[in-house]
């Protein structure tokens, strides 16, 4: 089980602009850290996936550490050009989730 903090307990803690989820341990998918998730209700257009990149993604990444966009309608394949950098994108929650483990020094 993945161990989160949502939207309102983040606002709680004084943050602005935040995920829909925060991952208390980060998990890989396809190989990349994931530390936070998005989750849309939306089709990922060209459009609107540059509006979300510039207004929230880019926003996520720079806090929290690279991330998973999950459009619920798909999204067009070319925008998923950021995973390198620390972006992903997925049209379903991802079933080839390895999680890691969080020791304690």
């Amino acid at each position: 089980m993945l161990a989160i903090e949502d939207e309102d307990q983040l606002r709680a803690r004084g943050y602005d602009k935040t995920p829909d989820f925060i991952l208390q341990v980060p998990v890989a998918v396809e190989g990349h850290i994931i530390h936070w998730i998005e989750s849309k209700a939306s089709f990922g257009d060209e459009c609107s996936h540059h509006a979300y990149l510039h207004d929230q993604f880019w926003s996520y990444w720079n806090r929290f550490g690279p991330g998973l966009v999950i459009y619920w309608y798909g999204f067009i394949q070319e925008l998923d050009c950021n995973r390198e950098r620390g972006i992903l994108l997925h049209a379903c929650f991802p079933t080839d989730i390895v999680t890691l483990c969080h020791s304690v020094a």
